[in-house]
């Protein structure tokens, strides 16, 4: 007697994703799809991926505006934080850790090249710190997706050296694969939309959706009733994406007709090719590609450099007229605290994003640990004996949230942002005893 089980036809493999010519799309977390683990398949319990993101803001915060206190629904925040509101039940606010390796290091390049790793840098021509936790993690939990990380930043990395002779290469990076290598930075969000949706070929300037339409018409009658509609809702929000890549395609296009009509390139440099005039967009397009990648599972681990450090962003549509490094050495004032409350509706934006995205019962977020991180404290007094730091998202409930956690009156060795980093780490299954400068967890995570 075969003691082979039933074929299950219309069984959904997890690695399912929609083709058509040139293209492939991922799919988000379906209830039809038995595990996201490694096949083959043993029972039929969800295994909901964990991931790990960082957005990061250089040059300090308005601190008079920086506070929370409270717990969960009740937790009150100041204005700078206000974006978060309807997050607190998901919020850590995070005082009083701090990077050792960057502090008495001189400004700027020494207090950012190592704000993921906390690896001592090294000075002159030759780079030298450490590798970044997301690219551990990447090494770890990446194996299983098909991009490791995505590390996305919305301003160019600036070459040359610093005044204090470390390399602008640490003011622009905040991942690093090794101790000698930055992890290369996406900045050109079609780029990263043709990267995760792996649009290749000459159709890459063709709506993806229309190349995947009939496999996609085909999946949809094999999975539930609740998954169809998911399925609908993730295609809508992809479409959305696409046309605003689009929009910024064919503005860079007519830019390029109307300097050729007028000769312009003989007058100036031609601009860089595809990257949005407006921050917002640039901003809004690297989130939303983030969060698409943590719905389809393309990768789990994702950076984003919204300002590099010594930034030379403009805020036109804040009524600052300072550009971002300047304006942080008036950190305290109404300008920069309206620089400081735009960075952290970026965050806000993303983890609203993940939030809105059901798996099982619970949602992207939920699953997630997303980070909003700053080099310094005070951008006018180049402070980091302390960073900012804010933690959305339970990671799969193995952190409690709705938290204020202040470690500024512990002692140094019991408020190490490695010892965070750690202790995250572990949560998500690696075995790691130690990391960067730190050789214990942190205590009360």
């Amino acid at each position: 007697m075969s003691t082979r089980p039933p074929s299950r036809p219309n069984r959904i493999c997890r690695r399912t994703v929609l083709r058509g010519v040139g293209a492939s799309l991922g799919l988000p977390w379906l209830e039809s799809m038995p595990v996201w683990g490694t096949e083959p398949v043993v029972d039929d319990s969800p295994q909901i991926p964990l991931r790990f993101g960082v957005q990061f803001m250089a040059c300090g915060v308005n601190a008079d505006h920086w506070w929370a206190k409270g717990a969960g629904e009740e937790m009150e925040l100041g204005k700078s934080l206000q974006p978060l509101a309807p997050l607190k039940s998901k919020l850590n606010f995070i005082s009083g850790l701090f990077n050792e390796s960057a502090v008495g290091v001189g400004i700027h390049p020494g207090q950012t090249g190592n704000i993921l790793s906390g690896a001592a840098l090294q000075k002159g021509a030759e780079l030298r710190g450490g590798i970044s936790i997301d690219q551990v993690l990447a090494n770890s939990i990446g194996q299983a997706t098909v991009q490791p990380s995505l590390v996305l930043g919305c301003e160019q990395p600036t070459t040359g050296y610093h005044e204090t002779n470390f390399s602008m290469a640490y003011s622009s990076h905040i991942s690093w694969q090794n101790a000698t290598s930055p992890v290369p930075m996406e900045v050109y969000p079609a780029l990263a939309f043709d990267s995760l949706l792996d649009n290749r070929g000459s159709r890459r300037n063709q709506s993806v959706l229309d190349r995947v339409k009939e496999h996609a018409e085909s999946l949809s009658r094999r999975v539930s009733a609740g998954d169809k509609v998911k399925i609908e809702e993730y295609l809508s929000s992809v479409r959305e994406v696409e046309k605003r890549i689009e929009r910024v395609r064919a503005r860079q296009d007519k830019a390029a007709d109307r300097a050729k009509a007028g000769n312009v390139s003989k007058r100036m440099s031609r601009p860089d090719s595809g990257l949005p005039e407006d921050i917002r967009e640039h901003m809004k397009l690297m989130c939303d590609i983030i969060a698409l990648a943590f719905q389809t599972d393309k990768t789990r681990v994702a950076t984003l450099l919204m300002c590099r450090d010594i930034s030379g962003l403009f805020y036109p549509f804040l009524d600052v007229r300072s550009a971002h490094h300047s304006a942080s050495h008036k950190d305290l004032t109404d300008d920069f605290e309206r620089v400081t409350r735009y960075y952290v509706s970026q965050y806000a934006y993303l983890a609203s994003r993940l939030d809105q995205m059901k798996e099982g019962e619970q949602s992207v977020l939920d699953h997630s640990c997303l980070l909003f991180i700053n080099n310094m404290w005070s951008g006018s007094k180049h402070d980091s004996t302390k960073i900012p730091l804010l933690q959305l998202g339970g990671l799969g409930d193995t952190v409690q949230t709705g938290r204020v956690m202040d470690y500024t009156d512990r002692p140094d060795d019991q408020r190490k942002l490695c010892s965070y980093y750690l202790t995250l780490a572990q949560r998500m299954g690696l075995s790691l005893d130690a990391f960067g400068d730190a050789t214990r967890p942190l205590a009360g995570v």
